[in-house]
C-alpha cells in the first residue's frame, strides 16, 4: 500500500508541512517502542509520521484517514512493553507529542491535561501547587494518552490504584474523527453510561484519548522507605501478607530477591547498601502525619521479625529514599538488554509465594534463571525470560507458556499492566473465550467500521 499523495496533502493542509513527517531517517524512532526486540512485532516502513497540535487537528487528521481507510498509530511515549505502539501496517503514526498543554485546577484539586503530557510534568505541575499525582504508573517519559489507553498499574497500585481509579474525564477522538466529551472535574456523575471506562485500558483500538481531567491529592509530608531482609522467601511473603490484614496499607510493597537487585547495583554502578539477606521486602509509607509514619514503621518491624525477618534498614532522608528506590526501579533497565520477553503475570496475593516456587521449579528444569521480582502488595510479579544463546526461539516461547498456564491454573492472568497489545493477542482467545472475542469485535466494527485505528492490536486473527 502506497500512501496517496492527495492524502498526504490534505494531511498537510490540516496540520501544516512541518508536521507531516516522510524523511526515513527521521520517522525511525517512530517505528518501535520499548518491547523486548526478540518479540517486537516488525514494522512496516510505509509510514509518514503526523503531529497534530490541538484537538481539533486529531480530530480532522482521524476524519481524513477514515475516508482514505488508512490505518492510524496512535503514538505517545513509546513505552510500550507489548508492542503496543508499533505501526505493522502502512499508515500514518499519530504522535500526540505536540498536545501537552496542562492546567491545574487547585481548588477543585484536579489536572486538565493533553494526551501528550509526560507523567514526569504531571508530577512537577501539581507539587508547584501543593498537590500531588500519587499513582507512579510507569516511566515519567510516558503520555498521560497512553498511560490511560493502557490502565498502567505501577507500584504504587496496591493503595492508590490504576489509572482509571483517577480519571474523572476524557475527551476522545472516535475512528470517525468524532469528538467525545466524557465526565469532567466532577467526583461523581452520574449521567448515563460510563463510557469514559469503555475507553480506559482499550489501547487505542476504540478511540484516541486526547485529553484527560485528573483527580489529584494534598501531597503527603512525610515518607520513609523500610527494606526488610529475609533468609527464607516463604517468610517474606507471610510478612508482607500479615502486614496488609493489619489495616496498614502502605503506598507499596516491593518483592526481589539478592541477585536481582545487585544486577542493577551493578548496572548503576552503585552498591545494594543492605549485606544481610537473601530475599526482601520494601515497603514505602507516605502519611501527612511524622506520627503516623513512626508508628507504621514499629507495626512492620513487629510483624516482620514474628515472620522471621532480619534487622529492617529503614531510609528517612529523601535522598537515601531516592537512592535506593532507583535502584529497584533500574531492575527492568539492568536486564533489558539481555530479555527475551518481561512477563507481568498477576496472582492472587496469596498465593505469589506458591506461584514463585512453581517458577523456581521451571527454573530447575531448563537449568535457568528466572530474574523475578515485583509488587507483592497487590500479586502483580515481573520475570523475565533471558534470550539464552543456547535456546531456541520454541524453547523461549514454551517457557513462557508454562508460566502462563502457573498463573491461570492459581487464579491469575497473564498481564496485570502491561496490556495486550501485539505480543500477547495469540493468548486472549484461550483464554478469554469466543464470546469475549466476539463481543471486542462487534464492539470494534460499531466505533470503527473501516478498522483504521491501531489494527493488528489486542483481538486476535480470525
Amino acid at each position: 500500500m502506497v500512501l496517496p499523495r492527495q492524502f498526504i496533502d490534505e494531511l498537510k493542509s490540516v496540520v501544516g508541512d512541518k508536521w507531516v513527517v516522510e524523511d526515513l531517517v527521521a520517522i525511525e524512532r517512530y517505528l518501535y517502542d520499548e518491547t523486548a526486540p526478540p518479540v517486537r512485532p516488525s514494522a512496516s516502513r510505509e509510514i509518514i509520521v503526523v503531529k497534530p497540535g490541538s484537538i481539533d487537528e486529531v480530530a480532522n487528521v482521524i476524519k481524513i484517514a477514515n475516508k482514505y481507510r488508512v490505518p492510524v498509530y496512535p503514538r505517545g511515549g513509546g513505552t510500550s512493553l507489548v508492542g503496543g505502539a508499533v505501526p505493522t501496517k502502512p499508515g500514518i503514526v499519530l504522535s500526540l507529542e505536540r498536545l501537552d498543554r496542562i492546567y491545574i485546577d487547585v481548588e477543585s484539586m484536579v489536572a486538565e491535561v493533553e494526551a501528550g503530557v509526560t507523567l514526569g510534568k504531571l508530577i512537577e505541575e501539581a507539587e508547584k501547587h501543593g498537590l500531588m499525582f500519587p499513582a507512579h504508573p510507569g516511566d515519567e517519559g510516558a503520555y498521560i494518552g497512553g498511560l490511560i489507553a493502557c490502565n498502567a498499574g505501577g507500584s504504587r497500585a496496591v493503595r492508590t490504584g490504576v489509572m482509571r481509579n483517577y480519571v474523572l474525564g476524557l475527551e476522545v477522538v472516535l475512528p470517525t474523527g468524532d469528538i467525545l466529551k466524557l465526565g469532567g472535574k466532577t467526583i461523581k456523575n452520574n449521567m448515563g453510561y460510563n463510557l469514559a471506562h469503555l475507553f480506559i485500558g482499550s489501547e487505542g483500538i476504540l478511540g484516541v484519548i486526547v485529553k484527560a481531567y485528573l483527580r489529584l491529592y494534598p501531597k503527603w509530608r512525610y515518607t520513609a522507605t523500610a527494606v526488610i531482609p529475609f533468609n527464607s522467601r516463604s517468610s517474606a511473603f507471610r510478612t508482607a501478607r500479615k502486614i496488609l490484614s493489619t489495616g496498614l496499607i502502605p503506598l507499596a510493597i516491593e518483592y526481589f530477591d539478592r541477585q536481582v537487585i545487585e544486577t542493577s547495583a551493578k548496572y548503576l554502578r552503585v552498591s545494594w547498601p543492605i549485606d544481610i539477606g537473601q530475599y526482601y521486602i520494601m515497603i514505602v509509607l507516605a502519611e501527612p502525619v511524622e506520627e503516623t509514619v513512626l508508628v507504621e514503621l514499629e507495626l512492620i518491624d513487629r510483624v516482620a521479625r514474628e515472620e522471621g525477618g532480619l534487622e529492617p534498614f529503614v531510609f528517612q532522608r529523601e535522598d537515601e529514599q531516592k537512592n535506593v528506590l532507583k535502584i529497584r526501579s533500574e531492575i527492568y533497565s539492568a536486564l533489558k538488554s539481555s530479555t527475551f520477553d518481561i512477563l507481568d503475570t498477576t496472582v492472587p496475593i496469596g498465593v505469589i509465594d506458591r506461584f514463585i516456587e512453581m517458577v523456581n521449579k521451571i527454573e530447575e528444569k531448563y537449568r535457568i534463571w528466572l530474574p523475578t521480582y515485583g509488587h507483592v502488595g497487590d500479586g502483580n510479579v515481573h520475570i523475565h525470560i533471558l534470550n539464552y544463546p543456547n535456546f531456541t526461539q520454541d524453547t523461549l516461547e514454551k517457557i513462557r507458556d508454562e508460566i502462563y498456564d502457573i498463573a491461570i491454573q492459581l487464579g491469575g492472568t497473564i498481564t496485570g499492566e502491561h496490556g495486550i497489545g501485539y505480543t500477547r493477542k495469540r493468548y486472549v482467545r484461550k483464554l478469554l473465550g469466543n464470546t469475549w472475542v466476539k463481543t471486542m469485535k462487534m464492539l470494534k466494527y460499531v466505533l470503527d467500521p473501516n478498522n483504521i485505528l491501531n489494527p493488528d492490536k489486542v483481538l486476535p486473527e480470525d
